[in-house]
C-alpha cells in the first residue's frame, strides 16, 4: 500500500447564467452534434472492439465490441430525435420500437404505479440529458424481458443497443437503473446516482458487453450488483462483461461493484473515497482492478466475502488510508483480449475523476 495526500477537489460550479433559455438551445444542439459524433465513432470502430476515446466523451470498455450480432453500442443513431419534458412524452418514447435519440429537459417524475416505479425502455435508444438539471426522479428504469429462470441462453428479442447519459437519478421506489435477461451493448455514462431503495446500477440474469463510466455515486447504500443471487449461474456464467471506468463513488456506501459468476470485469480508474468496501468478487467471477484510487476504503476489494471464493488481480491501485489491502486470487483474462484502452496513473485518478464525473461535464 502506499500513502498519497488525497488531491483537493475542484470547486464547486459557478451558479447557472440568468439566461436559462439560451443555453438551453445551445445544449439542444450541443447534444444533438455529440450524438451525431458517438454514432460515426461507433461505425468506425464497433466492427473490432477498438478504442473509441479515452477522453471523458469517449465509449471504452466492453461496450464497443463486436458481439452477438451488434456492432458496439450506437443507440439511437439513425433515429428521429425528440424531446421529452413531461412524463408521458418520456414513456411514449422510450416504449417506442425502432431508433430514437431522447433529450431530457429538465426535472421528470417516474410513477410508481403496479410497477413499483420501474419503466421498460426499448432497444435501440439513447437518453440524453440536456444541461446540467435534466432528473428522472421517483422511479427508475428497467433494460431487459420479463424475469423467466428458465431461459439459460439469449433469445432472439433480447433488449440491447441502449445509451443513458447525463441524467440525475434520484428517490427511486426500487432500482435506479436494472439491466437484466440477456440485455446486451450497453453504455450508462455520465449520470448522477444517489438515494435510490435498492440498487444504483444492477446488471444480471445473462446480460452482457455493457460499459458503465464517468458516473458519479453519493448517499446511497447499494450501489452496484452484477449477478443477483448464488443460484444464477445457469444464466450468467460465462457472459456478465462489463467494464467500471472513471467512476466516482462519493461516499457510497457498498457494492462498488459486488460480482458472482462474470467472466470477465474490468473495474479501472475509479475514485473511492469513504466506503466500507469497495470489490467483491465471489462465485468464481474474474475481475481485474487496474489504476484506482482507494481513499478511506474499509476494504478495497475481496474474494473471501459470501459464498463460493472469486478469483480478483490487482494492479497499479493506490490505498490511501484504508484498513485491509485488496484480496487477490486466480488469474484473469485481459480485457484487451476483447478491447484497447489507455488507464490514467492513479495517482491522477482523484483529481481526474472529480472533475470530469457526473452530470454537466459532456
Amino acid at each position: 500500500m502506499t500513502s498519497r495526500p488525497v488531491p483537493i477537489p475542484p470547486p464547486k460550479a459557478a451558479p447557472r447564467p440568468l439566461r436559462r433559455a439560451l443555453r438551453a438551445l445551445a445544449a439542444l444542439a450541443a447534444a444533438a452534434a455529440l450524438v451525431t459524433a458517438q454514432a460515426a465513432a461507433g461505425a468506425a470502430s464497433a466492427g473490432t472492439g477498438a478504442l473509441r476515446a479515452d477522453p471523458v466523451d469517449g465509449m471504452v470498455g466492453f461496450a464497443t465490441v463486436n458481439a452477438l450480432g451488434q456492432n458496439g453500442t450506437t443507440g439511437g443513431a439513425g433515429g428521429p430525435t425528440v424531446t421529452a419534458t413531461t412524463t408521458a412524452q418520456f414513456l411514449d418514447y422510450i416504449s417506442r420500437p425502432g431508433p430514437y435519440v431522447i433529450r431530457v429537459v429538465g426535472s421528470i417524475t417516474l410513477p410508481t404505479g403496479s410497477s413499483d416505479g420501474m419503466h421498460n425502455v426499448a432497444s435501440d435508444k439513447t437518453i440524453i440529458g440536456v444541461g446540467d438539471d435534466a432528473a428522472l426522479v421517483g422511479g427508475g428504469l428497467n433494460i431487459g424481458l420479463p424475469v423467466d429462470d428458465d431461459i439459460t441462453a439469449p433469445p432472439a428479442n433480447a433488449v440491447h443497443n441502449i445509451i443513458i447519459r447525463n441524467i440525475s437519478f434520484s428517490g427511486a421506489t426500487d432500482d435506479m437503473i436494472n439491466v437484466q435477461m440477456f440485455s446486451h451493448h450497453i453504455w450508462i455514462d455520465h449520470n448522477d446516482f444517489s438515494n435510490g431503495d435498492d440498487g444504483a446500477v444492477d446488471i444480471k440474469r445473462g446480460s452482457d458487453f455493457v460499459t458503465v463510466s464517468w458516473n458519479r455515486f453519493h448517499d446511497h447504500d447499494k450501489t452496484l450488483l452484477l449477478s443477483h443471487d448464488e443460484d444464477a449461474g445457469p444464466q450468467d456464467i460465462g457472459r456478465l462483461h462489463v467494464t467500471y471506468h472513471h467512476n466516482y463513488f462519493d461516499a457510497s456506501d457498498q457494492r462498488h461493484p459486488r460480482v458472482r459468476f462474470a467472466d470477465v470485469v474490468h473495474v479501472y480508474n475509479n475514485y473511492y473515497r469513504d466506503n466500507s468496501y469497495g470489490i467483491a468478487s465471489t462465485y468464481d467471477a474474474g475481475v481485474l482492478v487496474e489504476n484506482n484510487y482507494f481513499y478511506s476504503v474499509n476494504n478495497p476489494g475481496r474474494v473471501n466475502f459470501s459464498g463460493d471464493l472469486g478469483r480478483l488481480v490487482e494492479r497499479g491501485n493506490i490505498l490511501v488510508d484504508c484498513n485491509h489491502a485488496i484480496e487477490t486470487r486466480g488469474t484473469v483474462t485481459e480485457p484487451r483480449t476483447y478491447y484497447s484502452y489507455s488507464p490514467d496513473p492513479a495517482a491522477d485518478v482523484p483529481a481526474i475523476v472529480s472533475a470530469g464525473a457526473g452530470v454537466g461535464r459532456i
